[in-house]
């Protein structure tokens, strides 16, 4: 059964992920990650993108856990593969070769470097991870779906009993970190701490769906408390970051990461689960429109940044200029039925 909760979290997610992009550009250190950036930093909005970024990959390798897990019930091994492979891969590899050259080519133009043909994963690599668990992971998912009363889903099970017991699960997300020891928490692109941690969310959201009613009621039930303590883990991590120049320990990062996650889950739970002409717009919409964000994002910035117009003043105009050009890309590429594929859309 469909929750449209989760699909409103994904896109909301998604929409977050393209306005982080976007402030990245007015960061000091935003061209060491390839960014055409401004020469006018914007310093401060950096503080409400560190309150995101602990989760918003995070929540995103959750939710492909759990839309395997649900794609699982209608589906059989063989045409889940399939449907992944047409739904990611296929997407994965046309942005590997065709989507993300273009940041580059954009990048190189504007600060007057060799262009170069560069294939690269760019902003579409946890694409990459994504498939990955699927394809390695099938055998045990399959396993698990079969296998009702497995041992990791009696555990959970036992675990959710207990008022506070789902937020045990930081503690997994927080030894993840202990034991690969990342230079940030952050860095998850093309890391092995973002695999590893990829693949950990994945898990635990396959299996956090699979206990329904009861994984609904429990984020619920302690909502409020894990929104807090993932404030207040993040105004940890902010003394860090303003008074050692440091993220923090990874560990921390690691329990306001799930803090954050179950928090928006709870809430989610409550307030999203509703079905509506906006979100199966969105629902579709946003996949695409993720893909070729930053290709419009980067030959806006390449116009504009040379203005002699406010730091503000060009990041609302490439913001509102990536939404709107990009949704207007997708309006043309829906109809031709050939190319759908290529941006993760269904043929028909």
């Amino acid at each position: 059964m469909r929750r449209n909760d989760i699909d409103w979290i994904r896109v909301l997610a998604l929409g977050l992920l393209i306005i982080y992009h976007t402030v990245v550009a007015f960061q000091p250190w935003g061209y060491k990650i390839f960014f055409i950036q401004n020469k006018q930093s914007l310093e401060s909005l950096w503080i409400l993108m560190s309150m995101i970024n602990v989760w918003r990959i995070p929540i995103l390798f959750m939710i492909s856990g759990m839309g395997v897990y649900f794609a699982m019930r209608k589906r059989n091994w063989k045409q889940l593969l399939k449907a992944r492979t047409i739904r990611i891969l296929i997407p994965y590899i046309f942005g590997f070769l065709f989507i993300c050259p273009v940041n580059i080519y954009f990048t190189a133009l504007f600060y007057g470097k060799e262009v170069n043909y560069i294939p690269n994963p760019g902003h579409l690599w946890f694409l990459g991870n994504i498939f990955s668990y699927v394809l390695f992971l099938l055998p045990f998912l399959i396993y698990l779906n079969n296998k009702s009363d497995n041992f990791l889903f009696r555990g959970l099970k036992w675990l959710l009993n207990y008022r506070f017991g789902i937020m045990c699960l930081a503690f997994i997300v927080a030894i993840e970190s202990i034991l690969v020891r990342p230079e940030f928490f952050t860095a998850y692109a093309l890391s092995s701490h973002g695999y590893w941690l990829g693949i950990i969310c994945f898990i635990i959201g396959f299996c956090l769906v699979s206990m329904d009613k009861v994984f609904w009621k429990a984020v619920e039930k302690v909502r409020l408390i894990n929104l807090s303590l993932g404030f207040f883990f993040y105004l940890v991590r902010l003394t860090f970051m303003f008074t050692q120049q440091i993220e923090g320990f990874y560990w921390l990062s690691g329990f306001e990461s799930m803090c954050w996650m179950l928090a928006i889950f709870g809430y989610g739970s409550i307030y999203l689960n509703k079905a509506s002409s906006t979100l199966s717009y969105l629902r579709e919409a946003v996949f695409p429109v993720y893909i070729i964000h930053l290709p419009i994002q980067f030959f806006l910035s390449y116009l504009i940044m040379p203005l002699n117009i406010s730091a503000i003043a060009k990041l609302a105009l490439i913001l509102v200029g990536t939404f709107g050009v990009s949704f207007l890309f997708y309006e043309m590429l829906r109809r031709i039925k050939w190319i759908r594929p290529l941006f993760g859309l269904n043929l028909n």
